[in-house]
């Protein structure tokens, strides 16, 4: 048992001048999208879509809400064939309906598509420039401070999201600092 603990304190005592030698920097990653101009175009250009798809639905539901209302106020002067009828089209607009929420916003639906369409060369921009700015500065890791890393301390130093914004062309001096929140 001594010998296993000894050699625990023999690597970390020989790891500790490695990771002495790396140099960590982390960005905010919704600040940088929130004060992207190019992103925040992106993302209202696919909020009016959003939008118009869900009006398209709310007008589809308001039609199928009317069949069903008619549907019930006759239902009583419909011979069983016709009411049989009326149902299959209720049913069939009811179906419709779900399969053009799917269609819309399915996991695999078109606005998915859309984001993937319109986001990801901006994003892809954004890591360029990440990958710049630590090259530029030598560092050899930087995280995102809104990933699945959880940090107890930051040392605001290290952040080096204004740079990258700057390199976006982003004029950090009229937004407000990130800070921790």
């Amino acid at each position: 048992m001594r010998k296993v603990f000894g050699l625990g304190l023999v690597l970390i005592w020989m790891s500790t001048p490695l990771l002495a030698q790396h140099k960590i920097a982390y960005i905010d990653s919704d600040r940088i999208y929130q004060n992207y101009p190019e992103f925040a175009t992106a993302q209202q250009s696919l909020d009016r879509l959003a939008q118009e798809w869900e009006q398209d639905l709310s007008e589809r539901q308001q039609t199928l809400d009317e069949m069903f209302k008619e549907y019930q106020a006759r239902e009583l002067l419909y011979t069983s064939e016709s009411r049989q009828e009326k149902q299959n089209e209720i049913i069939a607009a009811e179906e419709e309906l779900a399969r053009m929420r799917i269609q819309y916003f399915g996991p695999d639906g078109q606005l998915f598509h859309q984001q993937e369409q319109i986001l990801r060369p901006i994003q892809e921009r954004v890591l360029e420039v990440i990958q710049e700015v630590a090259e530029g500065e030598g560092y050899d890791y930087v995280f995102d401070r809104n990933g699945d890393f959880v940090f107890f301390y930051l040392n605001e130093s290290l952040d080096i999201t204004d740079i990258v914004l700057e390199e976006l062309g982003v004029d950090v001096t009229r937004i407000s600092s990130g800070g921790l929140r």
